[in-house]
Formats: C-alpha cells, structure tokens, sequence
C-alpha cells in the first residue's frame, strides 16, 4: 500500500508542479500581449510621425523648387528687359 500512496504523492507533486507552471506561464503570456499591445501602439504612432514627415519632406521639396524657379524667373525677366532695352537702343538708332 505504500507504494501505492507514494506513486499517488508523486503524482500530486507532479501535478502541483504542472498547475504551477500552467500559471506562469498563463501570467507570462498575459504580460507579453501586454507588451505586444504597447508596441503596436508604439508602431503606429512611429508610422504617424513618418507620414508626419514625409508631408513635411514632400512640402519643403515643393517650396524649394517654387524658390529656384522664382530666382530662375527674375533672372529670365532681367534678361528680357536687358533685350527689350538694347533693341528700343537699336530701333532708336535706325530712326536717326
């Protein structure tokens, strides 16, 4: 009988050593969808302030261009009235 009550102690403890780590790791899981949930948080508020500054990114390109082209513009005006000036010179001179 002894043998008996010994295989069912061995039993118990196995069990009990079972339901123990049954419990940490349920806790376990628990705390990492915790930490998961965070992270997803964490991605997509990454992913707003990279939409953020791609924006900023897209729209400082866009100004710049608007710049060199307004440069381009005055550069291309002053041209012209140089031109429209030397030939008003030249329509001058062939009126005298």
């Amino acid at each position: 009988m002894s043998a008996v009550a010994d295989q069912l102690n061995h039993v118990l403890q196995k069990t009990s050593r079972l339901i123990a780590l049954c419990n940490a790791l349920q806790e376990e899981n628990h705390l990492l969808k915790v930490e998961n949930q965070q992270q997803k948080v964490a991605l997509e508020t990454a992913k707003s302030n990279q939409a953020d500054l791609d924006e900023k990114i897209r729209v400082l390109k866009l100004a710049k261009s608007i710049e060199g082209t307004s440069e381009k513009t005055l550069d291309i005006k002053q041209k012209i009235n140089e031109f429209v000036r030397e030939i008003d010179k030249c329509v001058a001179l062939l009126k005298k």
